[in-house]
């Protein structure tokens, strides 16, 4: 199996596959040491889109792994033969689709009770393919942003490790859809937004980054934006 992403999520999950004896074949990231826990070969690859045919023979059994990985899979990538791609997503799908560091933002100042973890298939939409599996959890009336997050990559964490023997089975199929769930996307447009939220009872602890605010720039520069001044009549 290939794993692509960034980052300590990563790098456990590739030692977690290894440990359980699951082949790594290749671990496609920026930092050479991801891959060195399982013994396996590293790309270092800020297009993986790029590599289709080294994914396609590096892949002995046709599983490919993204995790936290902000990379988006295109052709030919996509439609190379023998490949599943399988992305565990930092939240709730369809809800949360998008970025993490932002959908945990909008989760909160939107009052959301849940967030939680979703393992997919990627199609071509972004976080709209099959779902898997997944791992909630209550989200309480006092929780902060940072406390959020770190529950949402423990529980990306967990997910990986409890749908890993599935995939490698073959034996993961999609779960039904759940008609009634709201579809929303979160990218870096969404910050346009914040300004409409700053009344918000939730706003000061759904804006508590903590120490994720090095690892969530983009929410961090969007924070420090003056309020927009009012218009004049």
């Amino acid at each position: 199996m290939i794993f692509v992403g960034e980052g300590a999520l990563l790098r456990r999950a590739v030692t977690h596959a290894a440990d359980h004896g699951h082949p790594v074949d290749l671990v496609c990231s920026a930092d050479p040491l991801d891959a060195a826990a399982a013994g396996a070969p590293h790309l270092a690859a800020p297009d993986v889109n790029a590599h289709a045919g080294t994914l396609s023979r590096a892949a002995g059994d046709g599983i490919v792994w993204s995790l936290n990985n902000r990379q988006i899979f295109r052709e030919p990538l996509l439609r190379a033969e023998g490949l599943r791609i399988v992305n565990i997503h930092n939240g709730l799908l369809p809800r949360h689709r998008g970025l993490p560091s932002v959908a945990v933002l909008f989760a909160l100042l939107n009052g959301d009770a849940e967030y939680g973890a979703t393992a997919h298939e990627v199609d071509a939409g972004i976080d709209t393919g099959p779902v898997l599996a997944e791992h909630r959890f209550p989200v309480g009336p006092e929780d902060r942003y940072h406390q959020v997050m770190l529950r949402g990559i423990r529980a990306c964490q967990a997910l990986f490790e409890q749908i890993l023997p599935a995939v490698a089975a073959g034996t993961a199929h999609p779960v039904p859809a759940v008609a009634a769930e709201p579809s929303a996307y979160y990218g870096l447009r969404a910050l346009d937004r914040l300004d409409s939220y700053r009344d918000r009872p939730a706003y000061a602890r759904a804006t508590d980054l903590g120490p994720f605010a090095a690892h969530a720039p983009e929410v961090a520069r969007a924070l420090l934006r003056p309020p927009a001044a009012a218009s004049a009549p």
